[in-house]
């Protein structure tokens, strides 16, 4: 774990912020210019750290900190600890969520995490009274980390939706997300702190390689650096193009399922008068839309095998499917969530 500043070092830090947005310095975009007052997830790392502090240099008093204590390591305490002291110094109010982000059987422990972590700091800013105001999140992950996504999408032979990788923005629960430090690589942001003088934590499970993300951060961003030097911003166009493809199918799959349902629930035949492709592509649309679930690739095509056999009233279809079950009723698919979902 870093060192916080001493008195003196908070001191100079205020004046360097002053400094700095005086001349105009900032490590975020032009384009990023989001509603205040403005939330960041502070977990106390350094893409955070930066982001924050780079936040409060552009929007002094504008700034609201949240950070989520997963109570997942024994150092977690210090990590919250670290936050509300670099906090004060900034005179940034902070907002602490304690979350159980435990994995349920099946999921990884990085999904758990992740899904509590945005449920949190999306139930903080609609209830914490420190957050009233607040229309605005931004989250620090950037270059390295896309990188690591769409790597990581590859392995798993992801579709246009993972290959997509992560948005600079998007809209949530009436909230507005932004992810302005997309284009800079994480050592630009150390960098950034270490002239500022500011300390981070940093977390031990950063170096475990037993995690895939980390072992892309340890092995194959060096070898990438060495070979591709521009990797960082072809694979954000590739990115980039995916997701504009994607767009483009979400828009087809959201009109074919208006075409294909009766009383909000996809018609089986006229499912079957579309190509496997479509049918895929509205069966995904709807499982994601209207029940936030996601099918795996095997799930989907026993799925399309199932429907196209529906060619007498008596055939049955009862399959799981992401997080639940759909089943036939009579000429219609309804989708059922597992219990305790």
């Amino acid at each position: 774990m870093a060192v916080l500043p001493t008195p003196k070092q908070a001191s100079k830090l205020a004046n360097k912020q002053a400094s700095h947005s005086a001349s105009g310095v900032s490590l975020l975009p032009p384009s990023f210019q989001p509603s205040l007052p403005l939330a960041v997830a502070f977990s106390g790392g350094a893409d955070s750290t930066a982001l924050l502090l780079a936040c409060v240099q552009q929007w002094p008093g504008q700034v609201r900190a949240i950070h989520i204590h997963h109570g997942l390591q024994a150092a977690a305490d210090q990590f919250a600890s670290h936050c509300q002291q670099l906090c004060d110094q900034l005179q940034v109010p902070l907002v602490q969520c304690h979350v159980n982000a435990k994995h349920a059987a099946g999921q990884s422990p990085e999904d758990a995490a992740r899904r509590a972590r945005y449920a949190a700091l999306s139930d903080a800013v609609h209830t914490h009274p420190d957050l009233q105001g607040v229309k605005a999140i931004a989250l620090a992950q950037h270059a390295d980390d896309q990188v690591e996504t769409l790597l990581l999408a590859l392995s798993r032979g992801a579709g246009l939706p993972g290959l997509a990788s992560m948005p600079a923005q998007w809209l949530r629960d009436g909230l507005q997300w932004h992810r302005p430090l997309l284009n800079l690589p994480g050592a630009h942001l150390r960098a950034y702190l270490e002239q500022a003088q500011v300390a981070w934590v940093e977390d031990p499970t950063n170096q475990d390689e037993q995690f895939t993300r980390n072992r892309i951060r340890a092995q194959l961003l060096p070898a990438l650096d060495r070979a591709f030097p521009q990797f960082r911003d072809t694979f954000a166009r590739s990115s980039a193009h995916a997701a504009e493809a994607q767009e483009i199918l979400d828009e087809l799959a959201a009109a074919d399922l208006k075409g294909v349902l009766e009383d909000g629930l996809p018609r089986i035949k006229a499912l079957q008068s579309l190509s496997p492709a479509r049918q895929s592509l509205v069966l995904r649309h709807w499982l994601k839309v209207t029940h936030q679930t996601t099918p795996s690739t095997a799930q989907l095509t026993e799925l399309l095998l199932q429907i196209a056999a529906c060619t007498t009233r008596g055939h049955q279809l009862h399959l799981k499917v992401g997080r639940g079950h759909v089943r036939r009723e009579g000429a219609v698919l309804a989708w059922v969530a597992e219990a305790g979902q």
